[in-house]
């Protein structure tokens, strides 16, 4: 076994002593999109600080905490909070959540982010399926020794996303009746935001929207063979793509203006899939 791998299991044996998540729902909160933690029952409350050898975010929004309980009457474990690239962390620790909730045995798990978007077509407020994506962070997770335990050193990138798992999501939700689009998602390193230039290459490759997080976790998620869904909340539309310059604060608002309709979103996919 690997110092990766043991250092996941070392986080997953101590979660296992005050919650247990098998077969539950992993659910990873993008930036702003923590209301949904309000809503788990009969909560299991664990610090990031308190697991071993886990990562401690630094994204003042981002609160650091893992929340064991239930949606819907459905089991998730849910982080309040994740890791990015650009606040210095190496690609093992931004990964290891999703190792450490296989390890767990959760069932699947659901990723979500906010966004910019590429596609003029897309509005402020939409929620994306993402169909595919491109790394374009200059660094993949799996770099490096391979960690067999986990999956083989060259994993299939060809359905990363789990299609059925994927359209059954999106029927959910428009049972539910929230309006979705499909597409794909580009994840650059930040902390700065893209510049039109970069966004005007981003949509010749194919990208319809950009992020600074989501692609390791995917990338970290095939290669252990956890199936996932991913969404990307539209919350302004990329450089150049408009006029209007872009800020945290602006994205934060828009993550609160779109915070029922996600929770309704994310509670109706832990009940129907």
């Amino acid at each position: 076994m690997g110092e990766i791998y043991d250092r996941c299991k070392k986080a997953a044996d101590y979660i296992s002593q005050y919650f247990d998540a098998q077969d539950a729902i992993g659910i990873v909160l993008g930036s702003g999109l923590n209301e949904l933690v309000k809503q788990i029952k009969d909560p299991v409350v664990i610090d990031y600080k308190d697991i071993p050898d886990f990562p401690v975010t630094t994204v003042s929004f981002h609160e650091g905490k893992l929340i064991g309980g239930y949606l819907n009457d459905r089991k998730v474990l849910c982080m309040n909070g994740r890791f990015h690239y650009y606040e210095g962390h190496d690609m093992e620790s931004i990964v290891m959540p999703v190792r450490v909730m296989k390890l767990l045995k959760v069932k699947y798990a659901i990723l979500t982010n906010v966004s910019g978007a590429i596609n003029k077509n897309f509005k402020v407020g939409t929620f994306m399926f993402i169909d595919d994506f491109i790394n374009y962070m200059g660094v993949n997770p799996l770099r490096g020794p391979n960690e067999d335990m986990f999956g083989p050193r060259f994993p299939d990138m060809s359905e990363a996303i789990d299609p059925k798992l994927n359209e059954k999501a999106k029927k959910i939700a428009s049972e539910l009746g929230i309006k979705t689009e499909n597409g794909v998602y580009i994840g650059f390193a930040g902390p700065s935001f893209e510049t039109p230039a970069e966004i005007r290459f981003a949509a010749k490759i194919g990208a319809d929207v950009v992020g600074m997080s989501t692609v390791p976790e995917l990338i970290a998620a095939r290669h252990c063979d956890l199936p996932v869904i991913a969404i990307s909340c539209v919350v302004n539309m990329a450089a150049g793509i408009s006029d209007e310059t872009i800020s945290v604060e602006d994205i934060n608002k828009t993550s609160e203006m779109i915070k029922e309709d996600f929770c309704t979103l994310i509670k109706g996919l832990v009940a129907g899939l």
